[in-house]
């Protein structure tokens, strides 16, 4: 694709970088040579936004590593070893390495992220496929996922974690904000969350629930010690912990809300060690109907 100084133009890019092109591509470029060009002259935002009107190409860049300060590919990329850059790693399509991916600011695939070690990221991660980890993934600010995201070590996220598919997490699955997942999460370890959580299937995890704000599955949850949450608790099916079941002060704890009262026994189940204090429906299974 040639990108001709009228077809930048009609983009309305920035008077800034529309000067930087007209002062280095008067006649025009090719689309990722111009890519490279803008990162290598330390325009990476520019190169960034450049990709986001433009689209991904079904380039396929393979190398052995990749240790750069940027790097935005409008295609997909594929190494063999470590991704290591200081600032952006972005891609337009797919981003698969064989060791780890690691970016000082973010990371971001239009399509699938897959790595066989760790992915870390000082900033950002974004995908709009899946995305996958031999190791863990820590992220320091904002995780979203347009798939599944799957690792087999900790998910750490230190702000909001969006999921638009299923997560599934080999050891503990920890973020200092908003927990959403429209499908199912299952963590081998603990699930924390310092703000709400709201998943649009079930919920089961290997060791205990810990919420700092309101706690919704539209399916079950269960969990192989304790569930606690500052705010409400509910769930569209069963509710069910070897320990204590705890809602915060003033909140209720529900079970069965999306199943009819008549099927409770079955469907709508509540197990705990003791019987929660304010659980206002479900089928208690030490004392039958609530």
């Amino acid at each position: 694709m040639e990108l001709t100084k009228n077809f930048v133009k009609h983009k309305n890019p920035c008077a800034n970088g529309f000067r930087w092109f007209l002062r280095n591509y008067q006649e025009g470029c090719d689309y990722q040579p111009l890519l490279n060009a803008l990162v290598d002259a330390g325009r990476v935002d520019d190169a960034c936004w450049l990709l986001t009107q433009f689209g991904p190409t079904d380039t396929i860049l393979k190398v052995d590593a990749i240790e750069a300060d940027a790097i935005v590919f409008a295609g997909s990329l594929e190494v063999v070893g470590n991704i290591d850059v200081a600032s952006i790693v972005r891609t337009g399509r797919t981003m698969r390495a064989g060791g780890g991916i690691r970016a000082g600011h973010s990371i971001v695939a239009g399509e699938d992220i897959r790595c066989g070690g760790s992915i870390r990221s000082e900033g950002l991660l974004t995908a709009g496929g899946n995305v996958r980890a031999g190791w863990g993934i820590e992220v320091q600010t904002y995780l979203h996922c347009g798939g599944d995201v799957r690792t087999e070590w900790d998910l750490f996220c230190g702000s909001d974690l969006s999921v638009d598919g299923n997560a599934l997490v080999g050891r503990d699955l920890t973020t200092r904000g908003t927990l959403r997942c429209s499908g199912n999460i299952r963590a081998g370890g603990a699930i924390n969350s310092a703000d709400r959580i709201w998943v649009g299937n079930g919920i089961e995890c290997g060791m205990s629930i810990h919420c700092g704000s309101h706690l919704e599955a539209s399916w079950g949850i269960k969990a192989n010690e304790t569930i606690v949450s500052i705010g409400s608790i509910k769930a569209g099916e069963s509710l069910q912990a070897e320990g204590e079941i705890q809602a915060g002060d003033g909140y209720g704890i529900y079970a069965g809300l999306n199943v009819h009262v008549d099927a409770w026994e079955a469907s709508a189940r509540v197990r705990a060690r003791t019987k929660p204090v304010r659980l206002m429906s479900g089928w208690w299974s030490g004392d039958g109907l609530v």
